[in-house]
């Protein structure tokens, strides 16, 4: 069986404040050639579907001929919901397609398969929709869910149960972070309350093939565990990260081979370094005209309208820092440069009790206190 592995769409995210709707359109467009050129017969999208939990009707639009295109060039789909995808709304539109569509988002169905056969004979694919400890826990009250790591590994022995009960080759797909991964600084929302939230490999053993979502990335952790990473670039931080997908082959006893399919990048992103005018030289400007830019200026003083300045030879230009030589180790140990670099909330409310209370974090208590609201207030999230 031939297994395309994708994942982190988010149809409906802008750059910048840029549309990406026309570029994913063209990018999803060379998948679906992928799956026809390859002779795909299933392929995974390991969530984070949409970007938001309210999508506009046009990212409906964009996912459903994305979906029936894939399925059109001769492949089954198989589709679970992420963090940014409202589970709900993914469901709904699950009710709306064709036959060998199955788009997983309930968490009960976790450890029930979609099997589908080839001449080897079956392969269950176990979906894990994004589970969120206080979301979910309530499905499964006798088992201590605090943590991404404790709700997946839970997950992962309720697919390895299943298992058990369905024999022949397996595929688990989920969307999480996993110890070992590189992440994009600042880019991929935190499904983590902290470093322990991190979930570890080992729980991932069992199946042939692991699919992962949710870094933006290529990852690859081992042989079986992979993330594909997202079509697109969606942050100059991943400019120099490959897109594409993975193609996986399964033999009748498992894993067989894996190759990383490339995807066309519409339009090339780049950063720019150097005193304005240096960025304007005619060199980059010939070379870069047609690219996203990011353009951090190095002058002593701030300059007169940069942006105006920069659109003129980038017409693409997305962003414009200033960062004097030798301002960013001034101000590293600011309160602001603290809240920049943090990663979760918990440690931006860290950070501002630090500074509050000169330099005195949180007690054990405190800590335990700030999870249970942060835990509270996306459970209250979920039911917008």
């Amino acid at each position: 069986m031939r297994i395309l592995h994708t994942s982190d769409w988010h149809i409906g995210r802008t750059f910048h404040g840029n549309s990406t709707m026309d570029a994913l359109a063209e990018v999803l467009g060379a998948l679906v050639e992928q799956v026809r050129d390859n002779a795909v017969d299933v392929v995974i999208v390991a969530g984070d579907v949409f970007d938001s939990s309210t999508p506009a009707g046009p990212a409906y639009t964009l996912l459903g001929d994305a979906l029936v295109g894939l399925h059109d060039a001769g492949a089954k789909v198989i589709v679970t919901s992420g963090n940014h995808d409202s589970a709900e709304r993914l469901g709904f539109q699950a009710r709306l397609l064709r036959d060998g569509i199955h788009v997983v988002t309930d968490p009960r169905a976790v450890g029930t398969p979609v099997t589908i056969a080839d001449s080897d004979g079956p392969v269950h694919f176990y979906g894990i929709p994004y589970l969120e400890p206080a979301i979910v826990r309530h499905y499964w009250p006798d088992v201590m869910l605090r943590t991404q790591a404790q709700t997946m590994a839970h997950a992962m022995g309720l697919v390895r149960a299943g298992m058990d009960a369905h024999e022949g080759r397996s595929v688990a797909i989920a969307h999480c972070f996993a110890a070992g991964v590189d992440a994009t600084a600042g880019l991929e929302r935190e499904v983590r309350q902290g470093g322990l939230d991190v979930v570890p490999l080992e729980v991932f053993d069992g199946p042939d093939y692991i699919a992962l979502g949710h870094i933006h990335g290529r990852q690859q952790l081992s042989e079986r565990v992979r993330y594909a990473g997202a079509p697109l670039h969606y942050s100059f931080g991943e400019q120099h990260k490959e897109r594409g997908s993975w193609l996986i082959d399964l033999d009748e006893s498992g894993l067989a081979s894996a190759e990383w399919l490339a995807l066309p990048v519409p339009r090339r992103l780049v950063t720019l370094t150097g005193t304005l005018d240096e960025i304007l030289s005619a060199e980059n400007v010939e070379t870069h005209a047609g690219d996203w830019v990011c353009a951090i200026y190095t002058d002593a003083l701030p300059q007169a309208e940069p942006m105006r300045r920069l659109k003129e030879s980038f017409p693409h230009c997305a962003m414009v820092q200033h960062t004097p030589v030798g301002g960013a180790e001034r101000a590293q140990h600011s309160y602001s440069e603290r809240l920049k670099s943090a990663v979760t909330d918990t440690e931006r409310i860290e950070a501002f009790l630090e500074h509050v209370r000169a330099g005195q974090g949180p007690s054990e208590r405190e800590s335990e206190l700030i999870r249970d609201v942060l835990d509270e207030r996306v459970a209250a999230e979920a039911l917008v």
